[in-house]
């Protein structure tokens, strides 16, 4: 396998084990301030990004590649408000696309077509973990201060994560 590759595979599963870790923090976060629904779909996505930093484990192991965990950084635990929150949670996936395709690039650079077509799968993704943080970031929004849309929306959110909000 490519070191260049190889490496930046590596530094992906931190990537994602990352952002895991930050919404498991957020999801805490929505906890401490009575919003459980959110609290319940933030840490479905946190599952799912811990599926996807397993997926690269997995693709680097099955290719050969040597796995070098590395150090997370401490996630962000406060947030001023739940748009702000959501609205971090949109910059985050945002910054996750710039980071895939990147890696998507250097392996068309490197002719390393696995890793390309490995890619393709998590830039998918991406566009689906884009729209869904905008389109909460939208429902925040247009909620303003009314308490009773944020409830309304906590409940929407709750039941997506297969959660219950009573």
């Amino acid at each position: 396998m490519n070191k260049a590759v190889e490496q930046a595979l590596n530094n992906q599963i931190k990537n994602e084990f990352f952002s895991a870790y930050l919404y498991l923090s957020m999801s805490a976060h929505c906890d401490r301030i009575n919003l459980p629904g959110f609290a319940g779909w933030l840490r479905q996505q946190y599952e799912e990004e811990r599926a996807h930093a397993l997926r690269l484990f997995d693709f680097l192991a099955d290719r050969g590649g040597e796995i070098a965990l590395q150090q997370l950084d401490t996630p962000q635990a406060e947030f001023s408000s739940p748009v702000q929150l959501f609205e971090e949670v949109l910059g985050h996936e945002r910054k996750v696309t710039g980071m895939i395709n990147d890696l998507y690039a250097l392996a068309v650079k490197e002719n390393d077509y696995p890793t390309q077509v490995e890619m393709q799968w998590f830039i998918t993704e991406q566009v689906e973990e884009e729209k869904t943080a905008g389109d909460i970031v939208a429902q925040l929004k247009l909620a303003g201060d009314n308490s009773t849309a944020l409830l309304l929306l906590d409940r929407e959110l709750g039941s997506r994560a297969g959660g219950t909000t009573e």
